[in-house]
């Protein structure tokens, strides 16, 4: 429905449209054809005597101008012996009247050729007129085709059912048949009752135990640092013992050593024991050691 209302509403608007270029085309061509028709009114042209229609009659109409054209023409051609102004020579004493009544003829014909642009106009802008008012009458057309569809829900209703007519059964067959008990119609089994709704337990709440109270923590208390005096032990020097000579039995003679144990067969010698020079290990080696 929507699609044929907005082409109905497109049509009349096209009608709109045509029906003012219409006016406008019909304006025109009268404002033309009554300025062509001033002006040539004003240059007080009558039609000549000797011509055959509107004699002595003011030239302001495509048709009195068409005659006196016509009348110029056939003046011409008397005057010039029947030749052209195309077609005398230019030392010919009636050529420049022929030229001005050629000159003559071409304003009279120019102004029937505007007389005839003006009617033109004006007929097509008439023409206009009339498809815009059949546009305009086709579109309301078509919108009351419109309501009316729409008014009408099913345009095409579908037809009552028919209903066949029962077979009559005979009559001897329907007192011989028996007849049957009526059957009560089976009953639905009762509904149960709802259950009651059963209210929903409390919920449990599981006891919070109490936070835990805050452990103060014990102040750090920081231990003073002693620092122990460094003492200096004072070196010692040692006496340097010289070394026996060459000839010395006691350099000679082996060291013995404890694991050993004394030789069976080596003599006792009365020699002192030989003493180590090296400092004692827990004070600082002397300079003079060796």
């Amino acid at each position: 429905m929507a699609k044929s209302s907005g082409k109905s509403g497109g049509v009349k608007g096209i009608g709109l449209l045509t029906i003012i270029f219409g006016i406008i085309f019909v304006v025109a061509g009268a404002g033309t054809w009554g300025a062509v028709t001033t002006n040539l009114g004003a240059e007080k042209i009558t039609v000549s005597d000797d011509a055959d229609y509107f004699a002595g009659q003011l030239v302001d109409t495509p048709w009195e101008a068409w005659v006196q054209a016509d009348v110029i023409d056939q003046h011409a051609l008397e005057i010039g012996g029947g030749k052209t102004y195309a077609e005398l020579p230019q030392d010919d004493p009636n050529r420049d009247t022929v030229m001005t009544a050629s000159f003559l003829r071409a304003s009279l014909f120019t102004s029937v050729v505007a007389f005839g642009v003006a009617l033109l106009v004006v007929g097509i802008g008439v023409i206009l007129l009339f498809i815009g008012f059949a546009l305009r009458k086709t579109g309301s057309r078509l919108a009351g085709i419109d309501g009316q569809a729409a008014a009408v829900t099913n345009p095409y209703p579908a037809p009552d059912p028919v209903v066949a007519p029962a077979a009559a059964a005979p009559v001897a067959a329907a007192a011989a048949a028996p007849t049957a008990p009526p059957v009560a119609p089976p009953q639905a089994p009762p509904v149960p009752p709802a259950p009651e709704p059963v209210a929903a337990p409390d919920p449990v709440v599981a006891p919070v135990p109490p936070a835990p109270e805050p452990v103060a923590a014990e102040p750090v208390v920081e231990k003073p640092v002693v620092e122990k005096p460094v003492v200096e032990k004072p070196v010692v020097d040692e006496p340097v013992a010289e070394k026996p000579a060459a000839d010395d039995p006691v350099a000679e003679a082996p060291a013995t050593t404890p694991l050993d144990g004394p030789a069976d067969d080596a003599p006792a010698s009365d020699a002192p024991p030989r003493t180590s020079h090296r400092a004692p290990t827990d004070e600082p080696p002397s300079s003079h050691s060796i």
